[in-house]
């Protein structure tokens, strides 16, 4: 019996190779041998989680034909693989990935760092910040006090409570967007919403565009739900959307689906002006793509002269074209799943219908507890003291940064909670493996790519500041250096495997 539950293709994993390129060697930097750097870069890829483990891999004569190289290279750095551990192979079943025993299974997207793991490690993996108090602790005792009436019910609200609904609703009107609260749903989390609106509107095999960089537990999502992903350039720096490149993708690709994050963009942190979102609607309308428009950050400017443009549905009058998702995770705590969607009445039914599939409903108190904020004031006093932390974690990293990484490139965003850092043409995958190794825990440029891209970039959260954003900081230059070097530990130096 085969012990491989996926397969990668040899045109998928040389794509997957040939983007791993980082900066050519320097003089006295010894070049490894073609086999040891096939099989590093598909260590690596496992490592990232951007190969699955027990995925069959390609056999070594296909795998060659697609690298353009000789078939005793492949057979070469298989073997390497199954000396170290990370392949396992079987004569009439091929062979598949592995993790050797002691290893942690790789991440398939940016899952928080362990709790016991926090006192050795500086977590930049997750753009989340602790909760602001004392406003949780209010919340949920306000919460507490709502409750008894609800717990004399079922307790299964699948479009959610109506109190939050309306709530919600108000919300969008008080900014100039009228809403009825059937147009809203309140689901668990940002996620759970986006993964209703993929399942109603992009079955399998649907394309769905994306900007290219994006989230990458949003485009994990939407790969494990079998969507096919066209990436669609950002604009240089902070200046959103590539608008030629969207209207082209939008009109030859014809998607289902088109996923943008306008506001502080994860994670280039780029804002979309009003004449991007209104030209890009207009093109999504033209083309019959309904627009999802991700809001989780769009609360968190941290500069207090940033103007803040309309929201993209304020351009959708009819309510035909976008489909908008909010969440509490960002702008308030990552534990309170509460999130919602604002739609036409009829696609929130359709979703509240589907929903009986999954979930049925969003738990009762934390909705409570998010109809408090809103309804008392708490929210606008938690998230002022968000952006407050956020801003200052911001400056302190990019300060440290500076300091510890002077050939590292970005641009400081003006909200959100992310910096997409170019790292000197280093390997941004490689950074992170060895970052693990001297305490700094930090995600990789491809995981927010397609297909392998980004190679060269890493993202950093504004989630530590004063002493822990230094430290941060040092440990990546510690890491830099060793990738730079090629002292990581092996015998794979800095460069990875190019065809």
């Amino acid at each position: 019996m085969a012990q491989w539950t996926s397969a990668v293709g040899a045109t998928q994993l040389a794509r997957l190779l040939t983007s791993q390129q980082d900066r050519p060697a320097g003089p006295g930097t010894r070049r490894p041998p073609a086999y040891r750097a096939m099989a590093d870069g598909i260590r690596l890829l496992v490592l990232e989680g951007r190969v699955p483990v027990a995925a069959r891999l390609p056999a070594e004569r296909e795998l060659a034909l697609a690298l353009s190289v000789s078939r005793t290279t492949v057979a070469a750095a298989y073997e390497a693989l199954r000396a170290e551990g990370f392949l396992e192979s079987r004569r009439g079943a091929g062979s598949w990935t592995a993790v050797p025993a002691g290893n942690p299974l790789p991440a398939r997207g940016l899952e928080p760092l362990p709790p016991e793991a926090l006192g050795s490690m500086i977590d930049l993996g997750t753009a989340a910040l602790p909760a602001p108090e004392p406003w949780l602790t209010r919340a949920v005792q306000g919460a507490l006090e709502e409750l008894p009436p609800y717990a004399h019910t079922h307790g299964d609200y699948p479009a959610g409570l109506p109190a939050l609904r309306s709530m919600i609703a108000e919300r969008y009107t008080a900014h100039g967007i009228p809403t009825m609260p059937e147009q809203i749903m309140v689901t668990t989390g940002a996620m759970g919403a986006i993964d209703a609106i993929c399942h109603l509107f992009a079955g399998r095999g649907e394309r769905i565009a994306v900007e290219s960089p994006s989230y990458a537990n949003i485009l994990q999502l939407m790969r494990e739900a079998g969507a096919r992903l066209v990436p669609v350039a950002m604009a240089d720096g902070l200046a959103g959307w590539d608008m030629d490149r969207w209207r082209q993708v939008l009109r030859e690709a014809a998607p289902r689906l088109a996923y943008v994050v306008a506001d502080f963009h994860n994670p280039t942190g780029a804002l979309a002006d009003e004449d991007q979102r209104r030209r890009l609607v207009d093109a999504a309308r033209s083309a019959g793509t309904v627009l999802v428009a991700d809001e989780t950050m769009s609360e968190l400017w941290l500069d207090p002269d940033v103007e803040m443009p309309r929201q993209v549905c304020a351009f959708d009058p009819a309510g035909s074209t976008v489909i908008t998702v909010g969440s509490a995770s960002k702008a308030f705590w990552a534990g309170m799943r509460i999130g919602w969607v604002r739609a036409a009445p009829d696609v929130i039914r359709s979703l509240v219908s589907a929903r009986a599939y999954a979930d049925l409903g969003t738990p009762v108190l934390e909705q409570l507890a998010v109809n408090w904020l809103f309804g008392t004031g708490g929210w606008e006093q938690a998230v002022e003291v968000r952006r407050t932390q956020a801003r200052e974690n911001r400056d302190a990293l990019v300060a440290a940064v500076r300091r510890e990484l002077p050939g590292w490139e970005f641009e400081v965003p003006r909200g959100g909670l992310t910096l997409w850092v170019r790292t000197g043409g280093l390997s941004g995958s490689r950074i992170a493996e060895v970052g693990e190794r001297v305490g700094v825990r930090v995600p990789s440029g491809p995981r927010f790519g397609v297909d392998g891209a980004f190679e060269g970039y890493v993202r950093l959260p504004f989630t530590v500041g004063g002493a822990v954003a230094e430290e941060a900081a040092v440990r990546l230059g510690a890491a830099a250096r060793l990738v730079e070097s090629g002292a990581t530990g092996g015998s794979e130096g800095h460069r990875t495997f190019v065809a």
